[in-house]
């Protein structure tokens, strides 16, 4: 057994990972919180099994290395420009303040300086996964309060690489700052920098290409976690700096490549199981017995993180002139601390500038920050309507003045449309030209800047695994068509979207005959298989060129696509609409004709016109300015332009064409009766 124990603890951790994440989103909660309060579960501090604590943390390194290496290949300078008048400044002041603050605390404990500083750093920087979860769930990623929370977070990742940097400079025990040092720390990372960027940039691109044209998944996912990891442990061992930095860069210069979108999918599998262990690695190192003992430093530290960051963000809104909804929801946004505290506080044991209780107390103020943080979304709302009712504070605080309501706020009677595919796009197009109000929810983030550019209404967010389909209203909408090309995200969807709006019509696209059945079951009244709709497509076709009328034809159809696509004959409605299809005159047509101005009968009314009298058609309907005017009165007078609906045989159709062709109706020898 000795031989598996790597083994044993990797399914040990995943499994009570899963568990505990199964129950932190049944209650609401981020799964981080499942994942830390499963590594208290099998940690050292606690009965039943105890994971090995230095397995789990070899490979939790992965963990860091892969969420860096994410946020390396998903910053975007551009995106923090768009926000640098928030982000920067604001980012950088409440940096500063936080570790005075988390410092200041720290000497009232009795802690060196040293310690007061990383646990002041540790505290500063929020969780970007938490973040975009906050924000996906409240419907605010895609908006301009939400690209702001976005990019302050950027700054403090941008930080935290810087940090890590200069970490070991904190650690000499000369007590004199040692300047020589930190001068040799910053070349080797300005000379890592400059290698990976002037070197790699052109290297790793050329590299995955060439890789990319092998048609080998395999060698191409090989290579990106050479890359990946080669970089990191090459920015560790040759220049002394940090794996998270090596990672970071690694993920800019790869974000180079046009193949950076298929590098980030092929990561993401990999960056969220070791991330998984790494914050089951986290929860390991936490000694409840400690933590309950220390409660009351737990609950200062905490309310430190919680409260007190969020009033020094929101007096930071009556000092810089920012909308009052972007202060409001950075400061809900970033009222926690995650993922690059512990990086931070980790840093901090392995330099032997924090102990171990003092990392468990940053762990319990993490874990109950995240916690929190659901709720401080709620308080948005109530804290700005609260505001309101003081009008000078109110207009201190909101100097831009009113912002505009979400378009999800606003909208009603429209389409909502999931996954902005091929599918998705033809549903779009199709909608604006009919001017029917739609909103579109995407994960992609490409797709999402090419539908800002066009003007689209969107949510971002991932519409199978968040809280953003409350979002899209829709209580207030005509329908929703599931677009998705994922079966089993489009079946979350569906359920979902059915227990918010009951009586919700509901169309989603099936992949499989299997999920055809499914998606019905779940609440799609109508559910289309593109390739047996090639099926059906043939069928009309032929049905058409065996001239069966084109009304009964699609009566048919829907009726096999109600079946689930059964081409079997086997039920009482099938059979009738057969029997009609087979019965129905294949003379008789409803042909559509256009009236250009000279046309003869353009100005008279349609018993002036007497056109059954002089060809044996009659006229069912016309199409005026997008209107439908169905079974016209003898008094309705024909405008150029109308599109006339006519029914009857072959030959009174030609009769009808032959008569609209001339401009002269005496040259035909009719006779008008006036």
């Amino acid at each position: 057994m000795h031989e598996v124990t790597l083994l044993i603890n990797i399914v040990v951790a995943l499994v009570v990972a899963f568990v505990g994440g199964i129950v932190a989103r049944r209650i609401g909660l981020p799964t981080i919180v499942g994942y830390l309060l499963a590594g208290i579960a099998i940690g050292p501090f606690t009965p039943g099994f105890v994971g090995d604590t230095g397995t789990i943390g070899q490979l939790a390194e992965l963990g860091v290395i892969f969420l860096m290496f994410g946020v390396g290949l998903h910053f975007s300078l551009g995106d923090l420009w768009k926000v640098r008048s928030i982000a920067i400044p604001g980012a950088l002041i409440r940096i500063t303040v936080t570790i005075y603050l988390g410092y200041s605390l720290s000497q009232l404990w009795g802690w060196s300086a040293s310690s007061g500083i990383v646990i002041g750093l540790a505290i500063s920087i929020a969780s970007t996964v938490v973040l975009l979860r906050g924000l996906m769930d409240n419907g605010l990623l895609n908006s301009l309060h939400g690209q702001a929370a976005v990019g302050w977070v950027v700054v403090e990742d941008i930080a935290t690489v810087l940090i890590l940097v200069l970490m070991p400079t904190l650690a000499n025990t000369t007590g004199v700052f040692d300047w020589r040092e930190l001068g040799v720390t910053l070349l080797e990372a300005g000379a890592f920098v400059l290698l990976i960027v002037f070197v790699g940039r052109r290297l790793i691109p050329w590299l995955l290409l060439s890789i990319a044209h092998t048609r080998s998944r395999e060698l191409f996912i090989l290579a990106i976690l050479a890359i990946t990891l080669g970089t990191a442990m090459g920015a560790a061992e040759l220049f002394g700096v940090s794996l998270a930095l090596g990672a970071f860069v690694a993920g800019i210069v790869v974000s180079e490549s046009p193949l950076s979108h298929q590098v980030g999918a092929d990561v993401f599998p990999f960056r969220e199981a070791f991330a998984v262990l790494f914050f089951v690695s986290i929860g390991m190192l936490v000694d409840p017995i400690y933590l309950i003992n220390n409660m009351g430093y737990v609950l200062v530290l905490t309310a430190l993180i919680v409260v007190g960051r969020s009033i020094l963000t929101l007096l930071l809104g009556f000092i810089f002139p920012w909308q009052a909804r972007t202060t409001l929801v950075v400061a809900a946004g970033l009222s926690h601390i995650g993922e690059f505290s512990f990086i931070l506080g980790q840093a901090g044991i392995n330099l032997g500038l924090l102990n171990q209780e003092q990392y468990s107390l940053i762990l319990a103020g993490s874990l109950l920050s995240i916690t929190v943080n659901p709720l401080m979304f709620r308080l948005i709302n109530p804290t700005e309507r609260l505001l309101q009712k003081i009008p000078t504070l109110w207009r201190l605080f909101n100097r831009h003045g009113p912002a505009p309501l979400p378009v999800e706020e606003t909208i009603k009677d429209h389409v909502v449309i999931v996954g902005y595919g091929r599918v998705g796009r033809h549903i779009v197009n199709l909608l604006g030209e009919m001017y029917i109000p739609y909103l579109v929810i995407e994960a992609d983030a490409d797709r999402i800047e090419e539908l800002s550019r066009r003007g689209v209404p969107i949510l971002y967010g991932d519409a199978s695994n968040s809280e953003v389909l409350t979002h899209a209203g829709l209580e207030r909408a005509r329908a929703l068509v599931v677009a998705a090309h994922d079966e089993s995200s489009s079946e979350l969807v569906v359920a979902a979207a059915r227990d918010i709006a009951s009586n919700l019509h509901i169309v989603a696209r099936a992949t499989t005959e299997e999920g055809i059945k499914q998606l019905a079951q779940l609440g799609a009244q109508d559910v289309i298989h593109p390739e047996l709709e090639g099926g059906l497509e043939i069928v009309r076709h032929t049905l058409l060129a065996l001239n069966f009328p084109v009304h009964e034809i699609m009566r048919y159809m829907d009726a096999v696509r109600h079946d689930h696509y059964d081409m079997q004959v086997n039920t009482e409605e099938e059979h009738r609409l057969l029997h009609d299809l087979i019965n129905a005159s294949g003379n008789i047509e409803v042909t559509w004709l256009q009236l250009q101005p000279d046309t003869s009968i353009v100005g008279r009314t349609l018993a002036e016109a007497n056109l059954r009298a002089h060809t044996g058609a009659s006229v069912v309907a016309i199409i005026r300015k997008k209107e439908m005017l169905a079974n016209p009165k003898s008094m309705t007078v024909f405008e150029a332009g109308d599109r006339i609906g006519f029914i009857g045989d072959k030959e009174q159709i030609g009769k009808v064409e032959k008569l609209l062709l001339k401009t002269d109706v005496s040259a035909m020898g009719v006779e008008w009766e006036t």
